[in-house]
């Protein structure tokens, strides 16, 4: 990849990037969206702090994630993390399909907010802001539950669902970014590249 990189220009000279995850997902969602870009593996203990908010807590892992990474010389790093929120509790990743079916029925007939933390870093600089999403469920009985579960598409999902799999057919309404549901805002991200850009250039 060219070691020149133009953040004045984002949209057409190819920048620099380095994702500090190995999500299939987001790394799909980057490369739908035109970016060029690495994967690192990047590990935060993802455990909420104390009365942690949802803002606070995708912010910091996101952050963390960000700094955890070892960028080349003028490599952007992307840290994210994503939480689903009900009732203003935070749903992360289920540790068993029994989990998982608690936080499936939790979210059936309802709706519930998805958070997304990014954060951009680059040779020190940060800039981070978090996308909000609301997803509406459709009801859903306890054998159409079981049948999801049993799938494994909960596994290592926040919330035990992935909105780009077999959970497409309980979700009625999105209000907000798609691609924040499934793991990483994409216009954020290429806001946050501008303000990048913003802040370099002041």
């Amino acid at each position: 990849m060219d070691g020149n990189h133009d953040l004045d220009n984002v949209s057409s000279s190819p920048v620099r990037l380095l994702l500090a995850s190995t999500s299939p997902r987001r790394a799909e969602l980057l490369r739908a969206a035109g970016f060029e870009f690495d994967a690192v593996r990047s590990d935060v203990d993802e455990s909420p702090l104390p009365g942690e908010q949802p803002r606070d807590y995708v912010l910091r892992l996101a952050l963390g994630k960000a700094r955890a990474a070892s960028p080349a010389p003028g490599q952007i790093v992307i840290g994210a993390d994503t939480t689903v929120v009900v009732d203003g509790a935070m749903l992360g990743k289920p540790g068993s399909a029994e989990e998982a079916a608690a936080m499936v029925a939790r979210l059936a007939g309802r709706t519930h907010e998805v958070w997304t933390g990014v954060a951009l870093r680059l040779d020190g600089r940060e800039v981070c802001d978090v996308g909000i999403s609301r997803v509406e469920f459709a009801p859903m009985t306890a054998e159409e539950i079981a049948w999801y579960v049993a799938s494994g598409e909960p596994e290592g999902k926040a919330g035990a669902y992935a909105v780009q799999g077999l959970a497409s057919r309980f979700v009625t309404r999105i209000d907000g970014s798609y691609s924040n549901v499934v793991g990483l805002p994409v216009a954020l991200v290429y806001q946050l590249l501008g303000r990048l850009r913003d802040r370099r250039s002041g």
